[in-house]
């Protein structure tokens, strides 16, 4: 016989067991209630979780896209050289005509200022840069400096597969400059470079001349003519040749000449857009 201490005794909470009637104390018969409703508490957060994660995925996920194809647009905007230095880029009017937030358009500006493509002036905004000559000088001196570096180590190192990754690379630049695509044209020539930075190994040296590469795309795309760039991927075959030849000296007046020769109609480029114009012989054939 069971002896039951009736202050403990909670009536109704029986079970029936082995055929002996035994009595539970409340305070026991409690305990096991919670574990019931924890597990059905449990099981249906569990069935709510995937909804309850699905929602902030795929707005993050649609957010990323947007500006992306936010990045994308702008940047191709700037690489075709039809914004000239020195242009504001307004959130209002980018938001309007690429049919997304003020927000993503701010994202996407502060980026671009990251990446020196645009520069960003508190309470002002964010403008096409307007570099001096001076300013281009010293990209273009570190680009030297840099590349040379990347042309040693490489030289006499190229696998067949990085040879042939890079001719292939050569003739997407050779298409997009025969079908008129500039801005194209302009972001993969400097993308072969970087290509070849790449195959060194070293991601610190590779982030560092993506940041040099991101200005002198642009001072391309604002002063260079569509003519004289058409000449990069013959000039990157002579380098990719080159680097595989028997001399080292060679290898690097090949690259280095051709960061001299694009420094060159860049630099004449931005003198002849900021010359002022001669008022005297503006006005000297009359008509006005």
């Amino acid at each position: 016989m069971v002896k039951i201490d009736h202050r403990f005794v909670n009536p109704g909470r029986i079970a029936a067991t082995g055929g002996r009637r035994l009595i539970f104390p409340a305070r026991l018969s409690r305990s096991f209630m919670p574990t019931a409703r924890l597990r059905t508490s449990t099981a249906s957060s569990a069935s709510r979780a995937p909804a309850a994660r699905g929602i902030p995925a795929k707005a993050s996920a649609d957010s990323t896209s947007v500006d992306e194809r936010v990045y994308a647009a702008v940047s191709k905007a700037l690489l075709s050289g039809k914004l000239r230095p020195g242009t504001p880029l307004r959130e209002r009017a980018l938001a309007e005509a690429l049919g997304c937030t003020r927000g993503a358009i701010r994202k996407v500006l502060a980026r671009l200022g990251m990446e020196k493509r645009l520069v960003l002036e508190h309470n002002r905004g964010a403008f096409v840069p307007n570099p001096s000559i001076e300013d281009m000088r010293g990209i273009y001196r570190a680009r030297r400096i840099v590349e040379a570096g990347v042309v040693a180590t490489l030289f006499g190192q190229l696998s067949r597969e990085q040879g042939a990754a890079l001719r292939k690379h050569v003739q997407a630049e050779q298409r997009a400059f025969k079908e008129g695509r500039r801005e194209d044209a302009i972001r993969l020539a400097g993308e072969f470079h970087l290509l070849l930075a790449r195959m060194t190994g070293s991601e610190e040296l590779l982030s560092y001349l993506q940041r040099l590469v991101a200005n002198t795309e642009l001072y391309k795309a604002l002063y260079d003519s569509a003519e004289a760039a058409s000449c990069a991927p013959r000039e990157h075959e002579q380098i990719i040749e080159a680097l595989s030849a028997a001399s080292l000296a060679r290898a690097l007046s090949v690259a280095l000449g051709h960061l001299d020769e694009l420094e060159q109609r860049v630099i004449a480029g931005a003198g002849a857009a900021q010359q002022a114009p001669d008022l005297a012989s503006l006005f000297a054939t009359g008509g006005w």
